[in-house]
């Protein structure tokens, strides 16, 4: 583990922070360099079909258009579909832009104006005219779920749902305490604050540099090498900053695809940004509905779980997320049926969007265990601790720490549960309803495969670079944290390089993993160039630190000291001057590296609780959430200020999950028709009161070397259903479609 921890485990601030706050981070859209061209995308008008005609005539006359593309004069590119898929890629062929005159989405780019500016490149792509042979579309999933299916093929890292244990249907059958119902969570779309764009710069001679709105610039190049023909050194891709992620940038997304091509066939530099309307025509959480049984004894311990849900995902891909296996993981059951499938829609293909699938199917579980607790009459706590999980009986194996009894036990105390009336409407205060719900979270813990650079130069000053993004988590900041206490510096002396595919080799950011996976390479790093400098510095004449050997010393204030005997010491620049001028360590971690991770005989994950207040005016129906205290067990805790930032974030996200965020959809032109910020509705300032967090103490030496499990996703677990289940508590009204609206609300009041 790391030694002197000066660093870790304090509320540091960002290192970045000032950079953005002063407007000097760079976004993809805002690189400057001579001779850009603007893109500007022309999308379809109808949901499904073909192009029997496309007129750019007047397009092409506006002065400054350079070039219009379709896919007529499209310049070729991979013709077989997998040279488009990515590691992160659902089974099935790939969206390729301008590929065919085939519609197969409304909003699908099919015509790209390039111009000497943006407004010339917006005004031209309004002159465009398309002339459609319409097809019969589908984009309602109520009408489409008969012609459901059990995906044929899983996507890569996602687990299917386990067999069935015992038999579900009859312990059901048999319980003394059953409910059953359908939950259903509404189509959602990431709405970063930083569009997708790509800014694409002709460096001649085939060579480009790419400015990639990203959440992997490794991921980008190698796309973009494949699709194009290109070598990998001839492609950079850099993103420093990115301005909101959520896992909309996992995948290349289509703006890549046609600013490269684009600067191919110009031999110029390009740049394409969608609009905020645009960014409804690609990623967004499928819209899924869950069938969720529960049967239990007398004494409310489950005898049956049956999870069946269905998502949406588009004709071309079978987009899969992990959303049925949580109610196998959070409760034991002897008797168990986890069963998930698709139904294909005309739109575009889903997206991993802030845990996906786990804020699906546990909003569906932790509202059926709300549901179970009043038939059973037990307060929701007391069921889940009646119904505590010690090991994951999913694939039955041991965790490799698991303090949510202590997220419960905390989170109550803090939230004032014991307070609770457990009636349905009983706590008011004026005309208002008070409600207070709770729930549990639970998310992967993982760890990849990851390297990073660690270089001290002779000013005692440390560079560490990896290839990681930072999406807004934090990850400059920790990684600067962890660096500067592995060689006993202070963190103004360590510079952090990220976000660039020249830099030492890391996977996509996203699933929570990047803290434990960036920060455990940048601590093996670390360690080696510890271990090098240790040695130079035994071989100076004279030294104070002659045949000592790495655990005999320590770092700390700049210098190497004996730990028995301070006064005995060297300082780095002595160390690094014996060593020739500057010292280098490039190093990897990962499950299989470091001999630390078990993955194969433990399971590990993140849990939490979270407890919510609501409020809401029982004549209007207006609903706020007035508290929410979130407690989370995540093993270290790197930097208690951002992981802070990290949670409270989540909950917000849930609580527009809960509350306002639903794509909607004209199922007869098959066009969404909010697709505005105008009309699609994300949490403002007015709408967030009270957020507290809590980190609960939870050691874990097996998940990762630095003992870090992750954050970015747990936030967002669970606190749907515990605002769902305080709107029950306050008005009796059990509301089980997201979002909860007034009409919602209004129809079945106490």
């Amino acid at each position: 583990m790391l030694k002197n921890d000066t660093h870790i485990g304090s509320p540091r601030s960002r290192v970045d922070g000032p950079a953005k706050v002063t407007g000097k981070a760079t976004y993809a859209a805002e690189f400057a360099t001579p001779d850009l061209a603007h893109a500007y995308i022309v999308g379809s008008s109808v949901a499904r079909g073909k192009i029997t005609g496309i007129d750019v005539a007047a397009a092409g006359a506006v002065p400054g258009v350079i070039k219009i593309f379709t896919h007529e004069n499209r310049p070729r590119t991979a013709w077989f579909s997998f040279r488009h898929k990515t590691i992160v890629g659902p089974p099935g062929r790939p969206f390729r832009p301008l590929y065919s005159d085939e519609i197969q989405y409304s909003g699908q780019p099919i015509v790209l104006v390039v111009a000497e500016s943006f407004d010339v490149a917006r005004h031209a792509a309004s002159l465009v005219k398309v002339a459609y042979e319409q097809h019969p579309h589908e984009t309602d999933l109520g009408r489409a779920r008969s012609d459901s299916y059990e995906p044929p093929r899983r996507r890569l890292g996602i687990a299917p749902p386990p067999k069935p244990r015992g038999d579900a249907a009859k312990a059901y059958d048999e319980a003394a305490v059953r409910v059953s119902a359908e939950y259903t969570i509404a189509t959602e779309h990431h709405n970063p604050m930083e569009p997708h764009a790509t800014t694409v710069i002709w460096e001649g001679g085939g060579k480009l540099t790419v400015h990639d709105k990203t959440q992997g610039v490794q991921s980008s190049q190698a796309y973009v090498a494949r699709v194009f023909g290109l070598s990998s050194d001839d492609v950079r891709v850099i993103s420093p900053y990115v301005g909101g992620g959520f896992g909309s940038g996992l995948r290349p997304q289509h703006q890549l695809f046609l600013a490269v091509m684009a600067s191919l066939a110009l031999e110029r530099s390009v740049r394409l940004e969608l609009t905020r309307q645009q960014m409804f025509t690609h990623v967004h959480r499928p819209e899924t509905i869950n069938v969720l049984s529960l049967g239990a004894d007398q004494d409310g311990k489950l005898t049956s779980i049956q999870h069946h849900a269905l998502a949406a995902t588009s004709r071309f891909e079978d987009h899969q997320e992990v959303v049925v296996n949580w109610s196998g993981l959070l409760y034991p059951a002897e008797n168990v049926d986890l069963r998930y499938e698709l139904a294909k829609l005309d739109t575009a293909s889903p997206g991993d969007m802030r845990a996906p699938g786990a804020p699906l199917g546990v909003f569906a579980l932790e509202s059926a265990m709300d549901e179970l607790a009043i038939a059973a009459g037990i307060d929701p706590i007391e069921l889940r601790l009646r119904n505590y999980a010690e090991r994951d009986e999913n694939d039955d194996k041991p965790f490799t720490s698991k303090a949510l009894r202590a997220c419960y036990s905390e989170g109550a105390e803090r939230f004032g549960w014991s307070r609770r009336d457990p009636k349905p409407g009983s706590m008011r205060e004026g005309r208002e309803l008070i409600g207070w719900g709770m729930a549990s979270g639970v998310w992967d813990a993982n760890m990849m495969k990851t390297s990073a650079r660690a270089v001290l130069g002779a000013d005692g000053k440390l560079a560490i670079s990896c290839a990681t993004s930072d999406i807004g988590t934090g990850t400059y900041t920790i990684l600067t944290q962890i660096a500067a206490d592995a060689l006993g510096l202070a963190m103004d002396d360590v510079t952090v390089a990220l976000g660039d595919s020249s830099l030492p080799t890391s996977p996509v950011q996203g699933g929570s993993w990047t803290a434990a996976s960036a920060g455990s390479a940048v601590m093996a790093a670390c360690q080696s160039l510890r271990e090098t400098l240790v040695k130079h510095a035994g071989k100076i004449d004279g030294s104070p630190l002659v045949g000592a050997g790495i655990d005999d010393v320590a770092f700390a204030g700049g210098r190497i000291m004996m730990r028995l005997d301070a006064s005995r010491s060297l300082s780095l620049a002595g160390a690094v001057a014996a060593a020739g001028g500057s010292v280098e360590a490039e190093e990897s971690a990962g499950p299989s590296l470091l001999g630390l991770m078990l993955p194969k005989s433990h399971s590990s994950y993140t849990h939490a609780a979270v407890f919510a207040e609501v409020r809401i005016d029982q004549d209007l129906g207006v609903l706020r959430v007035t508290r929410i205290v979130s407690a989370v067990a995540a093993g270290r805790i790197l930097n208690p200020k951002t992981a802070r930032s990290q949670i409270i974030g989540g909950v917000v996200w849930g609580i527009g999950m809960a509350l306002h965020e639903e794509t909607l959809t004209d199922h007869r032109l098959g066009r969404i028709m909010n697709h505005s910020f105008a009309e699609y509705h994300v949490p403002a300032n007015a709408d967030i009161d009270d957020i507290e967090v809590i980190f609960v103490e939870e050691h874990d030496d097996k998940t990762s070397p630095i003992g870090v499990k992750g954050l970015g996703e747990i936030g967002i677990v669970g606190t749907a259903a515990a605002i769902a289940n305080a709107v029950h508590h306050a008005t009796g009204n059990r509301i089980r479609s997201l979002p909860i609206t007034i009409d919602k609300i209004l129809a079945d009041a106490v």
